[in-house]
């Protein structure tokens, strides 16, 4: 099965209302927050539309509050695509695949601004959880490997984007206004 762009904002509607996995924000606030970072930053409109879409798993494969306190890691970034393959290209698709590994390259490598370590303790205690759910923190070999596939960098964009959207409150522009962007990306329309 797969989305049609009109199926996009129905789920968030219906599940985007719900707290996002221990933080003080909602999955809508979250994704809301991810993709104004986005735009804020200059990033492309595939960016900003992936930074929109990336947890859009979570809320397909509804694991209940915080999933990984109970040990579950619900591969979110892998079951929305089959649902978003057809409607976006892979300068959308890939980042969001790609999130949960760049994750695991940060913790790694860092961003250019911090290390590793000071990466990995900045995570919120959730996003740790997670992290060692996921596979734990990349070799150097991993890291390289990871970071030579085409999209990478926008994953890592989209993975700090992540990090920041967790700001309760915080004031956006309206979901209305990134599914217009995500509109004009789409492949069929």
């Amino acid at each position: 099965m797969a989305f049609a762009l009109e199926d996009i904002e129905p789920l968030f509607v219906a599940k985007g209302g719900r707290m996002y996995a221990g933080e003080p924000v909602t999955h809508l606030q979250h994704a809301l927050q991810s993709a104004q970072l986005a735009e804020q930053s200059g990033a492309t409109a595939a960016l900003i539309v992936a930074a929109l879409l990336h947890d859009l798993g979570h809320m397909v494969n509804d694991q209940g509050e915080t999933p990984t306190l109970r040990g579950i890691d619900d591969r979110h970034e892998y079951v929305a695509l089959p649902l978003l393959r057809g409607l976006f290209d892979d300068a959308v698709l890939q980042p969001i695949r790609l999130h949960v590994d760049a994750k695991r390259y940060l913790c790694a490598k860092g961003d250019g601004t911090i290390n590793g370590a000071q990466y990995w303790a900045n995570l919120s205690a959730d996003s740790k959880r997670s992290l060692e759910l996921q596979g734990g923190i990349f070799t150097d070999t991993e890291a390289q490997r990871f970071i030579a596939q085409p999209h990478a960098d926008g994953a890592v964009s989209v993975r700090l984007w992540d990090d920041e959207a967790k700001i309760e409150n915080a004031r956006t522009p309206p979901l209305g206004h990134y599914l217009a962007l995500a509109e004009a990306m789409a492949l069929r329309r």
